[in-house]
């Protein structure tokens, strides 16, 4: 004896709404994802004026013209030059070592001369800064 159920002559489908759930889910998992991920770094633009303490004694001073060219304790380098005789100077003697960037010269220059200066190894590096207004 063979009974009928009615899902004898059915063809396989596909069903959109579970499928547009898991899109979305993924959807929604990717930005999640993607959000997470991202970092979330400034840089102050208004470098040059800051609240710190002052130093004193022994600095490498290297300086950041107006055009982005660079001095080493006043006298004129090319960046690899520099990056590799402050190195050296740092390792002799431990000096920390100041940048001090006129306000008209790129933000990158300073960025990316202090990252050289990481990457050789220096680790005491800073921003030379005018103190804040309001302070001494």
């Amino acid at each position: 004896m063979r009974l009928e159920t009615g899902y004898e002559d059915r063809r396989a489908r596909i069903e959109l709404i579970p499928l547009m759930d898991v899109l979305f889910f993924l959807l929604v998992f990717l930005i999640y994802t993607m959000l997470t991920m991202t970092t979330h770094r400034g840089v102050r633009v208004d470098l040059p004026r800051a609240a710190g303490a002052a130093e004193v004694g022994k600095r490498l001073i290297v300086t950041v013209l107006a055009d982005d060219r660079l001095q080493l304790d006043g006298r004129p380098m090319e960046t690899d030059d520099l990056v590799v005789t402050v190195a050296d100077r740092w390792r002799a003697s431990r000096t920390p070592v100041l940048i001090s960037a006129d306000r008209g010269a790129r933000l990158g220059t300073g960025i990316e001369l202090l990252g050289k200066l990481k990457r050789a190894g220096v680790e005491a590096v800073a921003f030379q800064v005018r103190a804040a207004q309001g302070r001494p």
